[in-house]
């Protein structure tokens, strides 16, 4: 038997560095940086360059773009707001939203936009903290007049046209059918963004300064926002999508003058957080401790609770499994949880090495960010190589296959 350093192994950390160094070795990660912690142990492994032909060396302080794991961290300023009962979970979004009054909802998915029927009931704010409002980011219905529309609008991050500031992109949405009833069913991304529309009218503040004095401020969180000041920039990586065919490393956003190099018009609730491993970690360990950060209290217990359990049925369920179960050669898995719960994955079923409980995300640009109440454990996994390619993907699945068989107590 190995020594133990609280709870992991040190042959299981081992693992997990070769792990990691392999796939930097094969070049197709150009570097990575992983934490992994339980109690008051933290192991954290840099490893690689910042970029794929070589260059400054990743570090523990890198700032990567968290792409989709922004999610599971700014529903918090709902949270805070749930808790000060500024929000209730069952309010009519649309004293806020007047944009969002009277919906239509289409008959059919892949049908024309103005074949609708009257929304069942106007859209609560349970159903965006669920993602269950009737709008989403639904991969099973790519080239629907509904999906065209809501590209041509630029309601969604990763195109080459920005999206437009909150109030016109809450107009632009506003002029949309609803692809599903509200409530009906989880469809990804536009409710995370919509929810820091909602904070930013319920608050009267922009969604970054709610956030910055309500979440990231008492957490520490000094390197988490919408976009790397000036004097961050040298700690940004490229952000790649390689080439499906061919490999080829394509910078798809670089630091100097890139998409997060000034505040953005539009702060996404979906996406647009950069972060640190460390800033995530104060974040994550905040929800293992139940909402404490020390002696401090960040969100109460229950609302904690209620973020990181499954808030689905199984028919609201169905577009998520289908989801994970038809990519799963870019998944890798990631995906396959079971359950939702508000702004992040819980899983409700053991499909491979993590506990039932886990709760987390993953990001498009090879990001992970889970933990797990069983083991009180974090992982936190970055690295910047789009999900244009499974190459990260794999990475992700090697990485939690290792920590995994790392715990020892």
């Amino acid at each position: 038997m190995g020594k133990t350093n609280g709870g992991f192994s040190e042959a299981g950390l081992r693992k997990v560095r070769d792990v990691l160094a392999r796939h930097v070795d094969s070049g197709r990660i150009p570097g990575v940086v992983a934490l992994v912690s339980r109690g008051d142990e933290t192991h954290v492994e840099a490893l690689g360059t910042m970029s794929h032909d070589g260059g400054a060396p990743m570090r523990r302080d890198t700032i990567f773009r968290m792409a989709s794991t922004s999610k599971p961290v700014t529903i918090a300023a709902a949270m805070v707001l749930l808790d000060e009962c500024g929000l209730r979970l069952d309010d009519l979004v649309e004293q806020w939203l007047p944009e969002l009054a009277d919906r239509r909802v289409l008959k059919r998915i892949d049908g024309p936009l103005d074949d609708t029927v009257p929304a069942h009931r106007p859209i609560t704010v349970r159903d965006v903290l669920t993602s269950t409002f009737g709008l989403g980011m639904d991969m099973t219905a790519l080239g629907t007049p509904i999906m065209n529309a809501v590209f041509e609008q630029g309601l969604t991050p990763d195109l080459p046209t920005p999206m437009p500031e909150p109030d016109e992109w809450l107009r632009r949405l506003g002029t949309l059918p609803l692809m599903r009833q509200p409530g009906e069913s989880w469809q990804y991304h536009i409710a995370s963004d919509l929810i820091g529309a909602l904070v930013a009218r319920v608050t009267g503040q922009p969604f970054e300064t709610f956030l910055r004095e309500r979440v990231f401020g008492p957490l520490g969180m000094k390197d988490t926002g919408f976009h790397v000041p000036a004097d961050g920039i040298d700690r940004l990586p490229p952000l790649y999508a390689p080439d499906p065919q061919t490999g080829a490393f394509t910078v798809w956003d670089e630091p100097a003058d890139g998409r997060w190099s000034k505040p953005p018009a539009f702060p996404g609730g979906g996406g647009g957080l950069v972060s640190t491993v460390d800033d995530y970690h104060a974040y994550f360990r905040m929800l293992l401790n139940q909402g404490m950060h020390g002696s401090e209290r960040l969100l109460s217990r229950p609302a904690v609770e209620l973020m990181t359990t499954n808030r689905l049925t199984a028919e609201q369920n169905a577009a998520r499994t289908a989801l994970a179960r038809d990519n799963v050669h870019l998944s890798y898995g990631q995906g396959q949880h079971g359950g939702w719960g508000f702004g992040m994955a819980v899983r409700t079923y053991r499909g491979d090495y993590a506990p039932v409980g886990q709760f987390g995300w993953d990001g498009g640009s090879g990001t992970s960010t889970y933990a797990d109440p069983e083991n009180g454990l974090t992982g936190i996994l970055l690295t910047q190589v789009g999900m244009s390619v499974p190459y990260s993907a794999r990475l992700i699945h090697d990485f939690w296959t290792t920590v995994y068989q790392a715990i020892e107590d």
